[in-house]
């Protein structure tokens, strides 16, 4: 379906330039500011006063925060207002997750109720099921769990084993089969369960807390988030009423991957609200710890950490928001055009799958990264369970497991990319062959009078886009398997990532300093330089490798020469900019950006 031209397509980014602004958190009205203020209460007058005895066994606490928020209205932000939903836009709901995902562990039960416990039932739920159980689930009253994994199908979900088997009188399904890595089955009362019919068609079911036949393990012992029940769950010939069959029969794998598309683009903002607030302990303890006489965040080696997660920080937020704003506008516009505000969702997650890959990948690294150096400032400190950041560290590592691998969402997004060529959704061979020529005449393609950072993008997708379109020509060719070259396409996967955060980044401080409304212009700035000087050796270093991977030795020096033609961001004092950007942290003492 065709957007405003202002409004670029899912996977676009990676054939053409951003068209007009993208939506910045610098732009949030007083509303969604409010939302947030509202959180920020939860978490410290709720949240905070529980954490420690969710850590230490009491799960069912989490049940009590999901109905204090539930009252609030924070269950069904993304959710229809005949259910009790609030149908909020996508902006306001990646804020809402922003400011959970700091929580750690609760933000795990949080968005497993909300997401992947939810969703299924709203996107393709009868009318009756939609109206028997979201409600509930909205006002906080009933809790939600996802049932998929399987001792032998983790990544591989459709190699499930459990079975459902139509009873005699064809009343019910007879459910057999166990899950594993369950999120909130210690304490829910809904669950989203996938089996086979008659060991053959993967179709989804919903059951209920309390059936006959189904129980569930031990709490699993966990490297981390310890506040959050998981469980497995066992079916034992649990009789399911045949109207609790979700969806359609043999189309359980459209709900899985679908639900799955909207996961991975809300583990972003989750990811991000971790990150703040991971970078916030580092900053705090780096300003109170004190050693040779001075606060060890006058020390240039901390500095150095307490910038780098700012930098991180800060270009993830720009594409996360990018994100939004995007599926934000997609949305409007379809229910503009007749589409209910949950077909508007399924559609918009659909569209910019890409990008949620994108946004999984990153948010998931860089907290986990932003976790590491936060040990690494509180030293010995940061080992001991006497604080919160061997907490963190723990927590945070789960992200880049769940809703996919970020293996497999690497070459998830290669695939979406082949995957839409051959259909003639995205033609990238067109802006490749230009890549190409521009290669063979020697004359560049016209610029214009761009800045050294928005040079630096367009040199990052030709690079892509040379690399990605000569794999694709190897393949067309059978000369190369791209099934079997995974290492390849997880090259080509950093590259398109490499790109979105560039550009998101670039466009985030073109847009705000035309309105003067962020932070200081210098602070600023230097994330900016930071990161393309950075970023540039990244995407040098991965396309030279994916080069030696899969281009004959007497054509690589050609190869080679256009990386170093196409990467070629001047060289900054690193050191500078980063005690610049670490500086104003510290004077803030947290992250404030």
């Amino acid at each position: 379906m065709e957007k405003t031209a202002t409004v670029q397509k899912g996977s676009h980014f990676f054939i053409e330039d951003l068209k007009g602004e993208i939506f910045v958190p610098e732009d949030f009205t007083d509303e969604q500011l409010m939302i947030r203020d509202t959180l920020k209460e939860f978490i410290k007058n709720d949240y905070q006063a529980v954490a420690d005895r969710m850590e230490h066994g009491e799960h069912d606490l989490n049940k009590d925060l999901i109905a204090k928020l539930g009252e609030l209205g924070f269950l069904g932000t993304h959710m229809p207002e005949q259910y009790g939903g609030m149908e909020m836009d996508p902006n306001t709901n990646a804020l809402v997750k922003e400011c959970i995902g700091g929580t750690g562990a609760f933000g795990t039960t949080y968005g497993a109720h909300t997401g992947i416990g939810m969703l299924p039932i709203l996107y393709f739920g009868t009318e009756e099921q939609k109206a028997k159980y979201l409600p509930g689930l909205i006002a906080g009253e009933t809790v939600a769990s996802y049932c998929l994994t399987e001792p032998g199908s983790g990544s591989d979900a459709l190699a499930a084993k459990t079975r459902a088997d139509l009873s005699e009188d064809g009343k019910h399904y007879i459910i057999n089969g166990q899950k594993m890595w369950i999120t909130n089955a210690g304490f829910a009362d809904v669950f989203v369960v996938f089996a086979k019919i008659d060991g053959v068609d993967f179709t989804g079911f919903i059951l209920e807390k309390g059936m006959e036949g189904l129980t569930l393990g031990a709490e699993e012992k966990k490297l981390g988030i310890k506040g959050s029940s998981t469980r497995q769950v066992f079916f034992e010939n649990v009789k399911v009423p045949v109207e609790n069959l979700l969806g359609e029969r043999g189309k359980g794998h459209l709900i899985a991957f679908n639900v799955l598309n909207a996961g991975r683009y809300k583990i972003g903002p989750f990811g991000l609200g971790g990150a703040k607030n991971i970078s916030d302990m580092a900053i705090k303890y780096a300003n109170e710890r004190i050693q040779f006489g001075k606060a060890i965040s006058s020390f240039g080696a901390i500095k150095k950490k307490i910038a780098d997660q700012a930098v991180a920080i800060y270009a993830t937020e720009a594409a996360v928001y990018r994100t939004s704003g995007l599926m934000t506008d997609y949305t409007e516009q379809l229910m503009s055009e007749g589409k209910s505000y949950a077909e508007a969702e399924l559609l918009a997650a659909e569209e910019y799958a890409l990008e949620s890959s994108i946004l999984k990948i990153v948010a998931s690294e860089v907290v986990n990264e932003v976790a590491d150096e936060t040990v690494q400032v509180h030293g010995g400190m940061g080992y001991s369970e006497e604080g919160l950041a061997a907490r963190a560290y723990r927590d945070a590592r789960i992200s880049m497991i769940y809703e996919g691998t970020n293996e497999i969402n690497r070459m998830l997004m290669l695939n979406i990319i082949f995957r839409a060529a051959m259909k003639g959704a995205l033609d990238f061979a067109t802006p490749a062959m230009a890549v190409q020529q521009e290669l063979l005449t020697g004359t560049p393609t016209t610029d214009g009078d761009l800045t050294d950072e928005e040079r630096a993008v367009k040199g990052f997708r030709k690079v892509a886009l040379m690399l990605i379109g000569s794999v694709g020509q190897l393949a067309m060719k059978g000369k190369i398997n791209i099934k079997e070259e995974q290492e390849i396409l997880m090259n080509l996967a950093d590259l398109l990532i490499e790109l979105y955060l560039a550009e998101s980044l670039v466009a985030r401080e073109k847009k705000n300093a035309a309105q003067g409304n962020a932070a200081p212009a210098a602070v600023r700035e230097a994330i900016v330089q930071v990161f393309l000087r950075e970023s540039t050796e990244r995407v040098k270093a991965t396309a030279l490798e994916a080069v030696g991977s899969f281009v004959r030795e007497e054509k690589q020096d050609s190869y080679v020469a256009a990386i170093n033609k196409f990467c070629n961001y001047p060289l900054k004092n690193l050191k500078a900019l980063k005690r610049v950007i670490a500086d104003h942290q510290i004077a803030q003492n947290e992250y404030a950006l």
